[in-house]
């Protein structure tokens, strides 16, 4: 099933719980959690870890299990945003083999992939978080590439976010990253949403010589769409609704690359942004 709805992968601390095993493929995997009063604590095992604010705030204490002679806990302060349409947010590294504890108010995304290499806990500002906007008139939008290859470094992980005015496309021209090409990664992908005003958008996945696939899903807050293949777009802002969504990636190459191939039905869409102009609307929240 590629398309989960709110609620349905909810598990235990979790609201959102996307494992590799769950998912039916190897490395990609998201949890949310929803923090209240009560810190969360638990152990990172073979998958590396960020820790992102969507709405609100925490700490985050990492310390290797049973091994705190070898390395002191850490505590990490994330100041956080209060939605995802307010600008980028901090985030924290959590490394393999760790165990971490978050407390605090507010809802947690902890995009993760199954890694071999222990990296060191990190810390990320808002202000050193890359904003790019793409696309132009219609398809306009906005990327917060937090953890794309060429900005933050991982051994597994790659993870950004996607916001798009209402009415836009993004996610367009529709594209694949599921065969061992040139200039093509191939990828696991997880499509996180949130819809400003408790709103409604539309996520596409179709079948690529990889195999066949079919998703034409409505999607609100909490929803989640995987691609384990296929081509994938357009992601659309239904009118009245501007719309966000966590892309998690990871895959089995030891170079990180988010390469892609465009549909080629649909790749001239591309040179049609020259005349056309950005959303004036673009970009959301803080920049810097």
């Amino acid at each position: 099933m590629t398309y989960l709805p709110y609620g349905t992968t909810a598990n235990g601390p979790w609201s959102v719980e996307i494992t590799a095993s769950s998912a039916g493929w190897t490395y990609a995997g998201l949890r949310i959690a929803d923090l209240t009063d009560a810190p969360v604590s638990f152990d990172t095992g073979e998958e590396e870890m960020l820790v992102l604010p969507l709405a609100g705030s925490c700490t985050v204490t990492i310390t290797e299990p049973g091994a705190d002679q070898r390395r002191p806990t850490e505590t990490f302060r994330l100041t956080g945003r209060a939605s995802v349409f307010d600008g980028p947010s901090d985030f924290v590294y959590v490394p393999i083999q760790s165990r971490a504890t978050l407390q605090g108010a507010g809802r947690i995304a902890l995009p993760s992939a199954h890694a071999t290499h222990a990296l060191q806990p990190r810390y990320v500002a808002a202000a050193e978080v890359p904003v790019e906007i793409r696309g132009a008139g219609q398809a306009s939008r906005q990327l917060n590439n937090f953890c794309a290859p060429d900005v933050f470094d991982c051994h597994k992980l790659m993870a950004v976010e996607v916001l798009t005015p209402s009415g836009n496309w993004s996610s367009y021209p529709p594209h694949k990253h599921d065969t061992p090409n040139p200039g093509e990664a191939v990828l696991e992908e997880i499509y996180y949403f949130e819809v400003a005003h408790q709103g409604i958008g539309y996520q596409r996945v179709y079948s690529s010589e990889c195999g066949h696939i079919d998703t034409l899903a409505e999607v609100s807050s909490g929803d989640v769409v995987l691609v384990p293949y296929g081509y994938h777009g357009p992601s659309m802002a239904a009118p009245g609704y501007d719309l966000y969504y966590l892309n998690v990636l990871a895959g089995s190459a030891e170079q990180r690359s988010m390469a892609f191939c465009d549909d080629p039905r649909h790749a001239w869409i591309r040179s049609s942004w020259d005349d056309q102009l950005i959303d004036p609307r673009l970009p959301f929240g803080r920049t810097s």
